[in-house]
């Protein structure tokens, strides 16, 4: 009997589990949909800004900009994006390999690197792993809003044209749908350099497509600090909707392990409970048995 009621007492818990990772798969799903769309209209966005740039430099516009200047990496800084919570897959392991990763080639080319971390989770394993984190972010959940990143963006912008910073990596989860998530590095200062792209013919897209005034060069000093800004919120957009796939993922899988384990439970409660009433049965069989005699 004891055996019987440990297996039903443990399928409860397991049931009582499955609720809590099915309503935890929900909830992902319906935040996944809303970061997804506010990702994709940031990923437009930056995708015209980028196209806007071309186009200067289809037109032969001067590109010497601090922004641009590439120099020898003396210092960098690092930011790394990872979750505040977890119960989701590798998501905050795969950020944390991939910037121990960057900061071990940084310190083997003997270069001193700033870290930044967004997510309490990004921030114990690093602290663990004996990494000196100089800023910590924790307010970025599902829905990052510009004005929150914006400083942040200005705060590179400044370091870099002062010369405090070399370069600017950021170290988060590439989102390219839903089957596919990467973590990646990526070099967001200096900027790339406007190149004339798609078949532009140089010296007659300003005519075909834009007018500028007063020149290209004092729009290319406005369009450069938006490019990198938008950009870097396009970083922590991809974040969040890479974190609640993830979790999307790994509670369906949770809640469909739990199932089959329920599924299991149930067979051995079933075959004990059998095999205790063939055992009460048994008895009083040879109970009556024994008043015959």
């Amino acid at each position: 009997m004891a055996k019987a009621r440990a297996l039903d007492r443990r399928r409860k818990s397991v049931k009582n589990i499955r609720k809590i990772t099915r309503t935890m798969e929900l909830i992902a799903t319906a935040r996944f949909k809303k970061a997804m769309d506010r990702s994709v209209a940031a990923r437009d966005y930056t995708r015209q800004l980028a196209k806007i740039l071309e186009n200067i430099g289809g037109v032969g516009a001067d590109a010497a900009h601090p922004l641009l200047e590439s120099r020898p990496t003396k210092k960098a800084a690092v930011l790394v994006l990872t979750g505040n919570r977890g119960l989701c897959g590798g998501y905050n392991s795969n950020i944390v390999r991939q910037s121990v990763a960057l900061l071990g080639q940084w310190r083997s080319e003997q270069v001193p690197a700033r870290v930044s971390v967004s997510g309490k989770r990004g921030i114990s394993a690093l602290r663990f792993r004996g990494v000196d984190i100089a800023e910590r972010y924790s307010q970025f959940e599902d829905k990052p809003e510009f004005a929150a990143v914006a400083p942040i963006g200005q705060a590179y912008l400044d370091a870099y044209t002062s010369g405090a910073i070399d370069r600017l990596d950021v170290v988060y989860t590439k989102f390219h749908s839903i089957a596919k998530q990467e973590a990646v590095t990526e070099t967001l200062l200096p900027l790339a350099p406007p190149q004339a792209g798609g078949g532009a013919v140089k010296g007659k897209l300003a005519s075909d497509e834009y007018d500028f005034y007063p020149s290209a060069e004092s729009i290319l000093e406005e369009i450069l600090p938006a490019s990198f800004l938008s950009r870097l919120f396009k970083c922590f957009l991809d974040a969040a909707v890479s974190e609640q796939v993830a979790r999307m993922v790994a509670m369906k899988a949770a809640t469909e392990n739990a199932g089959g384990l329920i599924k299991s439970l149930s067979r051995q409660y079933n075959r004990a409970r059998q095999s205790q009433i063939t055992g009460e049965i048994m008895e009083i069989l040879g109970g009556v048995e024994a008043l015959k005699k």
